[in-house]
């Protein structure tokens, strides 16, 4: 199965940034564009791509290691950018340092679970995919194993392998500069499983679902109940460990 760890913002969060993607969508050549689902919207924090049966209950223990090790820390969604004319994103300020060592833990329990991991860390750049360009551009980055959970990868060639000129994704970060969400507290670790689209159904795009979520800086060891894809559970609440040292964000044993 494809996995990836992930935060999640809440709905009332998505919600304010749904209201700015309604105008980005009324832009020239937006409906040239992939745009992603407000309900399967995910910050990306190590893209463990396709995973066997075998390693599963590992990983499971060391995200919950993961997951007790460090505190909730608040965010809000922010801003926005673009990978090239291949992905356009929104960005998040707030504790987004408290963030990359969550994702570097999450990519290091891969990693120890016997996973093949690409070190993309501390180059760690939060970003909430919105939109992508054509289909069939050719990538020249190689990121099997980073990115957005569902593609990989961040960064690639913008040529458009039909011949078609490319969006300039530039108007639209542009547009997001200005935005500010309002500030919520990431207090779960989510391990999601993204189910490829039907093949042959043109706009058709991957189906997300909740595997397990841990609460941060809670001394529980296991996951709490499976659900499907959300956009966010109520907040756990305070009761948080102190932060790890900067220099140790690796998960151990």
């Amino acid at each position: 199965m494809r996995l990836f760890a992930a935060v999640v913002p809440p709905m009332p969060v998505a919600g304010e940034l749904a209201e700015v993607v309604a105008g980005l969508r009324e832009l020239p050549g937006a409906d040239r564009l992939r745009w992603t689902r407000r309900h399967g919207w995910h910050f990306t924090l190590a893209f463990y791509g396709e995973v066997a049966e075998e390693p599963l209950p590992d990983l499971h223990r060391r995200l919950a290691r993961a997951a007790h090790r460090h505190s909730a820390h608040e965010l809000s969604l922010a801003g926005g950018g673009r990978f090239g004319h291949r992905t356009l994103w929104a960005g998040a300020t707030g504790d987004v340092r408290a963030m990359a060592r969550l994702a570097a833990t999450a990519v290091a329990a891969g990693r120890r679970a016997g996973i093949p991991m690409k070190d993309e860390h501390p180059g760690f750049t939060p970003h909430l995919t919105l939109a992508r360009g054509n289909a069939r551009g050719r990538r020249s980055g190689r990121g099997g194993r980073g990115g957005d959970g569902d593609d990989g990868g961040h960064r690639g060639d913008d040529r458009d392998a039909g011949g078609g000129r490319d969006v300039d994704l530039r108007p639209y970060a542009e547009a997001l500069a200005g935005f500010a969400g309002s500030p919520w507290t990431v207090s779960e670790l989510a391990l999601i499983r993204s189910h490829p689209p039907a093949p042959g159904m043109p706009g058709a795009q991957p189906h997300y679902e909740t595997v397990a979520l841990w609460p941060l800086g809670r001394a529980e060891t296991g996951p709490r109940p499976d659900r499907e894809t959300a956009p966010g559970g109520p907040a756990a609440g305070p009761g948080a460990v102190p932060e790890p040292a900067p220099g140790a964000p690796e998960e151990q044993g």
